[in-house]
């Protein structure tokens, strides 16, 4: 009617920028290095490092023969990946020597690889990626050979599935290389094989998270009197294959997706010897099957799905109501990670207010140079403190967003 306003909707979200790299699937992205960098890999083995502030790769390289299931950092000068386990040596020094032609250009070409540091052969059989925690125990030297593992970064555990057994939980331990315990499989249920997996500490005590073929999902502690596992939650609130598991911070409980359309929410009793009913805190039809990827965000606010569908959806860890649809992919979604936020606001207000003493103390004249290094290290930090939502696809492109 004239005169009155008439709202138009809002168009639809749009990424920030897209990733155009890769020549096969995306199979898994993560931030690392203070979210500067953003890796990315692909179903061909491919790995390529990003940095964020330019969009521009620093180093590609061909990691594995086949697809690269899952990419950790150990610090800022070491990244992990996984077909077999390896781990590289990677800081910004590094990077300087490395090959920057994508796969998208050229497979055929060898690229340098960084200095490869461990390798330990896993079972992938089950395209299901590693998990890692920091080692709470650092080992004490016996040896020459002793002191030279525990250099450098603090030791870590990493959890995949068993070599021999497909249902049960190896934990290793690096950098020594040695398998340390087995989380046995669920006796009384038949799960299949186990596919997707966390491990953390919690009370001071060893934990795993898994989820399996079957839809069941189950949390294990380790007791530290005997070294033996206890289950001490187990249900089954899916019909299909669980196909991701991510902790809310601070461990207070974790979400599974799956093949089919549900999204559970389970608890984690943080006191030794609680158990749970077998049944999840919450279970959210959402009536879109296959949600791949899951990731809750480092604050727990929120927590993203990747579908096979091709859209992204967001929700809130305390309810899991869906807030947003992001679509942009035409194919399937297979990887989803959010930058760190909580590093992010740490780092915002430790930096404040130096930040504002600097300024105050900035000479006026300033040459070119340092003007030009001024505004690289803006458009880095800028960078670094935005929300990020990457998305990996079938379509071998990833989508960057700008998540509140």
């Amino acid at each position: 009617m004239v005169g009155q306003d008439v709202k138009q909707p809002l168009p639809p979200a749009q990424p920030r920028y897209v990733f155009r790299g890769h020549a096969a699937q995306i199979h898994t992205v993560t931030f690392f290095r203070s979210n500067s960098r953003l890796a990315t890999g692909d179903a061909d083995g491919w790995l390529v490092i990003w940095r964020l502030a330019t969009k521009r790769p620093v180093a590609v390289w061909k990691a594995h023969c086949n697809a690269i299931l899952g990419i950790e950092a150990w610090s800022d000068r070491r990244i992990m990946t996984d077909n077999r386990i390896y781990v590289w040596a990677l800081g910004e020094g590094e990077e300087k020597s490395m090959d920057t032609t994508l796969p998208v250009e050229d497979t055929h070409v060898h690229r340098k690889q960084p200095w490869l540091l461990h390798a330990i052969h896993v079972n992938t059989l089950n395209f299901c990626s590693f998990a890692l925690c920091r080692s709470e125990d650092v080992p004490t030297p016996s040896s020459d050979d002793d002191v030279k593992a525990i250099e450098g970064p603090h030791p870590l555990l990493i959890a995949v599935p068993n070599a021999i057994r497909s249902d049960s939980i190896d934990i290793f331990h690096l950098p020594s290389e040695h398998r340390i315990t087995t989380v046995p499989t669920l006796f009384a249920m038949k799960t299949g094989m186990v596919m997707a997996v966390r491990v953390f500490h919690q009370a001071g005590l060893l934990t795993v998270a898994a989820g399996y073929e079957s839809g069941h999902t189950a949390l294990f502690r380790r007791n530290s009197r005997d070294g033996k596992w206890e289950t001490f939650y187990a249900s089954q609130p899916h019909t299909q294959p669980v196909l991701s598991l991510d902790l809310s911070p601070p461990y207070q409980c974790y979400f599974t997706s799956s093949a089919d359309a549900i999204i559970a929410k389970h608890p984690l009793p943080a006191m030794p010897g609680a158990k749970y009913e077998a049944r999840p805190l919450q279970l959210t039809q959402t009536k879109h099957s296959g949600q791949q990827g899951l990731d809750v965000r480092s604050d727990g606010k929120i927590l993203a799905t990747a579908g096979w569908d091709g859209r992204v959806r967001i929700y809130a860890s305390r309810t899991t109501t869906e807030m947003a649809v992001l679509k942009w992919h035409k194919e399937g979604c297979y990887a989803v990670a959010f930058a760190k936020v909580d590093l992010i606001d740490s780092e915002s207000s430790t930096k404040a207010e130096p930040k504002a003493v600097k300024e105050a103390q900035l000479v006026t004249a300033q040459t070119a140079q340092q003007h030009s290094g001024s505004v690289a290290r803006e458009r880095e930090e800028r960078a670094e403190k935005t929300h990020w939502l990457a998305v990996g696809s079938k379509d071998g492109k990833v989508s960057l967003w700008d998540i509140y």
